[in-house]
């Protein structure tokens, strides 16, 4: 198999690489591992074998074809794709087939990319490891006794399984880059309001964010610059272009200043943390100023973001009453209906944050809560316009720990929520940040470092991610 997107591409085009034994190949890797792994929900073996088909008579005929012609991609199943299953990996969206592409997966098809499926996810994307989903948890291609990571856990196992050359996840708290240093892959979070939201199925509508997981920089850069974009069937997309990533030499440093947010790397384990300065050192060595720096609001993220989140999903959640779509418990009234359909429907995390952003909405706790945790995302995003005065971009560990054991968190809330300390702040933020695989720690298991830069400033994020690629152990 090809190495990269660019190189798939230049065989197909040139008739070297045949998209359909392309795609045989990587649904056969699909059929041998994909029982033990869990890493997708629904396989598309018809939908990507007639498209091959279809590229494939295109370059016979001397026809154009895209820039992601022939490459296999697979999919988070909070995307919509038309008439393919669209479950969140809920109970609640059994069988519901959306009658309308996601917006990123009509930009992805129309360059030709084959989408060979929809991945497991925690459901509704509330989740840290890929084990809350009523398909049964996702474990990581590195280590099958761990867990990938979430809730993009599918997404980034498909990639370091090779069962896809690259993969789209969502990113409300780190959903994207935690699980891409779980299992060694790149995963790139884009500015708030880069990439549409339109398709996309609703947890935190103001952090919720669209991006890539790839096996290298130049690939998720590439991926990111098909799908972003204005588009006018979201309200909350920029009105601006997409950014031109690809091909970007990043042989240098020269001239860049680099933070080490000091608050997110003193907790981290003494192998993540080791690998950190290893990156801090390797940028150095390009010719970057490098040093440690302070932002104390980033301490207040993760409680701010345990209640903005969790209202924001209690409201997006109502949606799901067995009225117009998904599960339906029959009851003999409607208000018992509801009830019972939203108790068989829903699991266990996702009724704690339901139950949670309710109890932060209610009259008499707002102010207290939910309109606190608002005023410190404010003080945070100040935070981060102060430092970025000073630093091009800031660095630090994607998540504390390495890739911990299946079954080990479930039961501890508290200790899952903490896997996505380091990555929380820049979704408050709405900035860019991308997590790159350097070196391993604990076990053997792949650490990752997170690169983050103000908002829009994706060129700079993708140069110093690309210097930190090429120095990774």
């Amino acid at each position: 198999m090809a190495k990269t997107i660019e190189a798939i591409v230049a065989g197909v085009r040139s008739g070297e690489i045949d998209p359909v034994a392309l795609v045989d190949q990587h649904l056969k890797l699909i059929e041998e591992n994909e029982p033990s792994t869990n890493a997708f929900i629904t396989v598309l073996a018809d939908h990507a074998r007639q498209k091959a088909g279809e590229i494939a008579s295109r370059v016979a005929a001397g026809d154009p074809v895209g820039r992601l012609a022939g490459v296999p991609v697979a999919v988070k199943d909070n995307l919509c794709l038309r008439g393919a299953p669209t479950t969140c990996a809920s109970r609640i969206l059994e069988h519901w087939h959306p009658p309308y592409d996601a917006t990123v997966l009509s930009r992805l098809l129309a360059e030709d990319a084959i989408i060979v499926g929809k991945t497991n996810m925690d459901e509704f994307a509330m989740g840290s490891s890929t084990e809350h989903s009523a398909r049964g948890p996702t474990h990581n291609p590195r280590d099958m006794t761990r867990v990938p990571g979430g809730s993009s856990g599918g997404s980034a196992a498909a990639v370091a399984a090779r069962f896809a050359q690259a993969a789209l996840g969502s990113d409300t708290g780190g959903s994207i880059r935690q699980p891409a240093a779980f299992c060694g892959v790149v995963g790139l979070k884009p500015t708030y309001g880069l990439v549409s939201r339109y398709g996309l199925v609703a947890f935190a509508s103001s952090l919720d964010q669209v991006g890539p997981l790839a096996g290298s920089v130049a690939d998720a850069a590439l991926l990111l610059e098909i799908i972003a974009g204005h588009d006018h069937m979201d309200s909350t997309s920029l009105d601006a272009p997409a950014p031109r990533l690809a091909g970007q030499a990043a042989d240098s440093a020269e001239g860049l200043s680099i933070g080490i947010v000091r608050e997110l790397s003193d907790g981290a384990d003494p192998e993540v943390k080791r690998r950190l300065d290893e990156a801090a050192e390797s940028l150095e060595r390009a010719g970057a100023r490098v040093e440690s720096c302070s932002i104390p609001e980033v301490s207040y993220a993760l409680p701010a973001y345990y209640l903005l989140a969790p209202a924001e999903a209690s409201s997006n959640l109502a949606r799901y009453d067995g009225v117009r779509y998904g599960l339906r418990v029959n009851a003999a009234d409607t208000p018992t209906m509801n009830a019972r359909t939203r108790s068989v429907g829903f699991g266990a995390e996702v009724k704690r944050r339901i139950m949670l952003g309710t109890y932060a909405l209610r009259a008499g706790y707002y102010d207290a809560y939910y309109g606190q945790a608002q005023r410190v995302r404010t003080l945070l995003i100040r935070a981060f316009d102060a430092a970025y005065e000073r630093y091009d971009a800031l660095l630090s560990p994607t998540a504390p720990t390495t890739a911990f054991r299946l079954k080990e968190r479930v039961e501890d809330p508290i200790a899952m929520y903490l896997s996505d300390v380091c990555t929380i702040p820049s979704n408050l933020a709405g900035h860019p940040a991308i997590s790159v695989p350097f070196g391993t720690g604990e076990a053997g298991m792949p650490v990752g470092v997170q690169v983050m830069a103000p908002a829009l400033a994706e060129a700079v994020m993708v140069r110093v991610a690309t210097i930190l690629e090429q120095a990774a152990p």
